[in-house]
């Protein structure tokens, strides 16, 4: 399936503003804002953090699949797609990322 026809499964994001990713000590190692261009990055994020808690290294292979053709272009072209390159890492260090939700005001 692609991106665009996954994106529809995923809970909706009207109500946040970004995504934070989190390390362990709770330093914001990055923000996704919910804007054109990153919304369906949050979409992910979001849906993995409900699914799994935080975005261990198996949910990072799950949103793996859920980027589908956008997997494979990160993959090819590293720099392109940072929120698909941040998982690639997370999968390849076994590292974890705690995510908090950033509620629109």
């Amino acid at each position: 399936m692609a991106f665009a026809d996954n994106l529809k499964n995923l809970p909706g994001i009207s109500h946040l503003a970004a995504i934070e990713l989190l390390e362990a000590d709770g330093k914001v190692v990055a923000r996704i804002d919910n804007k054109p261009g990153q919304a369906g990055s949050v979409a992910v994020y979001n849906h993995l953090g409900q699914t799994f808690g935080a975005i261990t290294p198996e949910a990072a292979r799950k949103g793996l699949e859920i980027y589908a053709e956008h997997g494979e272009d990160a993959r090819l072209t590293p720099g392109k797609h940072p929120n698909i390159d941040r998982l690639l890492a997370l999968i390849s260090d076994g590292t974890t990322l705690r995510i908090k939700q950033v509620f629109a005001t």
